[in-house]
């Protein structure tokens, strides 16, 4: 019965809204009695409220920031600095097919490593260590050197010397000692010449000495070694091959080819000379010596400082 009365007294009340011209009763029929509407109010105290308008909020992830208008020609970052002629972009891509010449021939050792052609794989590897030179000569020689330039041939150099040399020297080393051995030496040379390289790209450089072997130089080692054939045992190597990575990540300053290439001419000829009665014994007392000059020359600049 209260029901029935009060949805009479809301009839009513809106009947009376449609004579009096009261849109509100005629709009919402869910409105209460006014005498009834501060009910709740009147049994929680809360005699005083006073109506905020609650604007919606959108979600927001923490992982995105704000979005803001980017201009699109801002986003458009040549590859070529500088002028943009025909001929500045024919010396700009041959100094990149080099890199790409690099990087292939880095995937054909890899190839050629798998099907057991160990001395034609290095071979490979050799090549690819003058294409990694001659990319970085010719970009400064055509005035075309550029950001773009750099990163790629850090991505070939990964390839080439972080990844094929160390398939190539695990092939070689198949056989003559055990696969976990080998594996782990290799694996090594790997992610040495990754950390060697990502260093490289984001440290200040020295135009005197190199900060651990560059991966190309223990790539080259690696590759000779395996070209020559040097006559040594597999344990031996394998200690050899782990020494080289943690050569790569190491803080000893080695000196670049461009300091070498000044010394004296009798110092070069000693190597000649030795290469033509030995070339095996000649090459390991090289590698060893430009091993050892590492630390030497660390000692040497603590001691001077």
């Amino acid at each position: 019965m209260r029901r029935s009365s009060t949805l009479a007294r809301q009839v009513l009340l809106v009947r009376v809204g449609r004579r009096d011209g009261d849109l509100r009763g005629t709009n919402d029929l869910s409105l209460p009695e006014p005498r009834y509407a501060d009910r709740p109010r009147r049994r929680y105290g809360l005699t005083q409220v006073e109506h905020v308008e609650v604007a919606s909020i959108a979600p927001v992830s923490p992982a995105l920031g704000p979005t803001a208008a980017v201009d699109d020609q801002a986003m458009t970052i040549p590859l070529l600095p500088g002028e943009r002629t025909v001929a500045r972009r024919v010396k700009f891509a041959v100094a990149n097919a080099c890199t790409l010449s690099s990087l292939m021939l880095g995937m054909l050792a890899i190839f050629l490593a798998m099907q057991g052609e160990v001395r034609v794989a290095a071979l490979c590897l050799i090549a690819c260590v003058v294409f990694d030179g001659l990319d970085g000569a010719l970009a400064r020689r055509f005035g075309v050197a550029s950001p773009f330039g750099a990163q790629m041939d850090s991505l070939a150099d990964m390839c080439s010397f972080g990844l094929a040399a160390p398939v190539v020297v695990y092939a070689s080393l198949a056989g003559s000692v055990s696969t976990p051995a080998a594996a782990v030496a290799c694996a090594l040379v790997a992610a040495c010449a990754a950390i060697r390289l990502a260093r490289f790209n984001v440290s200040p450089k020295d135009g005197r000495f190199f900060c651990g072997v560059p991966t190309t130089m223990a790539a080259a080692v690696l590759a000779l070694t395996v070209a020559i054939g040097l006559p040594v045992p597999g344990i031996v190597q394998v200690a050899g091959v782990a020494l080289l990575a943690f050569a790569m990540v190491s803080s000893f300053p080695y000196a670049k080819l461009a300091r070498l290439v000044k010394l004296p001419p009798w110092v070069w000829l000693a190597p000649v000379i030795g290469a033509l009665i030995d070339i095996r014994l000649t090459f390991a007392l090289i590698v060893v010596g430009y091993l050892v000059s590492g630390p030497v020359l660390w000692l040497r600049q603590r001691r001077t400082a």
